[in-house]
């Protein structure tokens, strides 16, 4: 399930939906893998990735501008914070 999360690629609505989907399905099983298993701490990493998520895409070779909204984009991020710090 976790390769699933980290691999797949959103290019619609629908595939975001499916992956919030997963994304609960992941939570729900498999809390102790979340750093931020809390809403306040999810949305403070929410925000911190965000913001640093240009950055991430760089790291990661990823040939996407952060700063025109997209669905990986919000998928990205939402991935991001389970686990930035």
């Amino acid at each position: 399930m976790e390769d699933e999360l980290y691999n797949k690629q959103i290019t619609s609505r629908k595939d975001f939906v499916e992956f919030l989907k997963l994304l609960h399905k992941y939570y729900t099983s498999k809390p102790e893998n979340w750093e931020n298993n809390a809403l306040e701490s999810f949305l403070e990493a929410l925000s911190a990735y965000a913001v640093d998520i240009p950055g991430a895409h760089k790291n990661t070779k990823q040939d996407r501008n952060p700063d025109i909204a997209d669905w990986q984009v919000f998928a990205d991020i939402l991935r991001g914070a389970i686990a930035y710090e």
